[in-house]
C-alpha cells in the first residue's frame, strides 16, 4: 500500500473504533498496536533508528568558531602554483 492509503486505513480506523465516539478502549488499544507493527513507509517499524550514530560534541561560541574555521581551513583544497 501506498503512503496515502496507509494513512487513510489507519484515519478510517481511529474514526471507527475511537473511545471518544463510542468504540471500544481494549479493541482500540489493539488495533493500534497491530496497526503500528506493520511495516509501511512511514511506520515506526520500517524506519532506521535515527540515533543510532556516534555522537560528536563540538565545541560552542568563540572557541568554538575558531575550531570550526581552523578544521575547514585545513582541509581546504590548495591550489598548486
Amino acid at each position: 500500500m501506498t503512503d496515502r492509503a496507509d494513512r487513510a486505513a489507519f484515519l478510517a480506523f481511529v474514526r471507527a473504533n475511537h473511545p471518544d465516539v463510542g468504540g471500544d478502549h481494549d479493541a482500540f488499544v489493539a488495533g493500534l498496536a497491530a496497526l503500528r507493527a506493520t511495516p509501511g513507509a512511514g511506520n515506526a517499524a520500517t524506519r532506521p533508528d535515527r540515533w543510532d550514530a556516534p555522537i560528536v560534541a563540538r565545541p560552542g561560541g568563540l572557541r568554538g568558531m575558531v575550531s570550526r574555521w581552523r578544521d575547514r581551513r585545513h582541509r581546504r583544497h590548495r591550489r598548486l602554483r
